[in-house]
């Protein structure tokens, strides 16, 4: 890899293992296990997805089907295709020639294409997520038709990771980068500011993951029950205090086999684009 691919595939797996460090409750974290994977799997599949997410020039949707293929040569298992799907355009912002990664990423999404669509089609269909099912219009399982903006853009209402594409990213940039940014010393622990980005995403809304394998009522409590946690860790001096009640809720979600696995997909890249944003000087000065 050249060098600027290298410090973005480096940026990559550094958002997915700080994600990992961070006790999410309901989500598979350091701390614990959960849903039939382990924190170790999601390493390996950081590592595995991350040259194809970096690669210099390429399109998004390659950059899509080439980490879903890795990540599958590694693991033999669907562990991250939110995360590439949200991640892999934000790549390609980063290698594009602008100063700003969020005008650089409304280029790169305007410029999607039906290639893009196809191989994004083909990346989901080979990870086969829960709740995927057949769709009326630009139905996955068929030849895209539509450029992959457009596809998400008609995905949208339905699904946070589509909303991202036809909005620009506006949840990453408004709601977890200030989270995330936004530090007091007393929350300087990274695990504490990536938990308090994770909550934050799943206090906005209902988890899509949630709402697909259990429905709207489910995704509501959980959304409620995030924004009582999001409070007292913003409000707790010593966050570590709250952590046996946080591990006590991540034990009763993954006993009702309810992951919000779209917001820690949206932490995920959230803390993508934070590191991309520090190291754009550099990538600009490599060419």
């Amino acid at each position: 890899m050249t060098s600027g691919a290298q410090e973005i595939a480096a940026a990559f797996t550094w958002a997915c293992l700080a994600e990992l460090d961070a006790p999410k409750p309901g989500n598979v974290h350091v701390f614990a296990p959960g849903h039939r994977m382990t924190a170790d799997q999601f390493i390996v599949s950081a590592n595995a997805a991350a040259p194809a997410i970096a690669v210099r020039g390429a399109r998004v949707g390659a950059r899509i089907f080439g980490a879903v293929e890795a990540t599958f040569a590694a693991v033999g298992a669907n562990t991250n295709l939110g995360i590439i799907l949200l991640c892999a355009p934000l790549a390609a912002a980063a290698q594009s020639a602008g100063a700003d990664l969020r005008a650089s990423l409304s280029k790169v999404l305007q410029e999607l294409d039906t290639e893009d669509a196809d191989l994004a089609f083909r990346a989901i269909v080979r990870a086969g997520p829960a709740g995927l099912g057949r769709s009326e219009h630009h139905d996955v399982y068929e030849p895209a038709t539509v450029s992959l903006l457009q596809a998400m853009t008609e995905a949208a209402d339905r699904d946070l990771i589509a909303r991202q594409y036809a909005t620009n990213f506006a949840d990453v940039f408004d709601i977890g980068l200030p989270l995330l940014e936004v530090r007091s010393c007393r929350h300087a622990d990274q695990k504490w500011a990536t938990l308090k980005t994770y909550l934050g995403f799943l206090s906005a809304y209902p988890d899509s993951h949630i709402l697909r394998k259990a429905g709207t009522q489910a995704a509501e409590r959980v959304r409620r029950t995030a924004a009582k946690y999001l409070a007292s860790l913003q409000a707790e001096k010593a966050p570590a205090r709250i952590l046996p009640e946080l591990l006590a809720w991540d034990g009763a979600l993954k006993a009702e086999g309810l992951n919000p696995g779209t917001s820690a997909d949206l932490t995920v890249a959230t803390l993508f684009a934070h590191r991309l944003r520090t190291i754009l000087p550099s990538l600009r000065n490599n060419g």
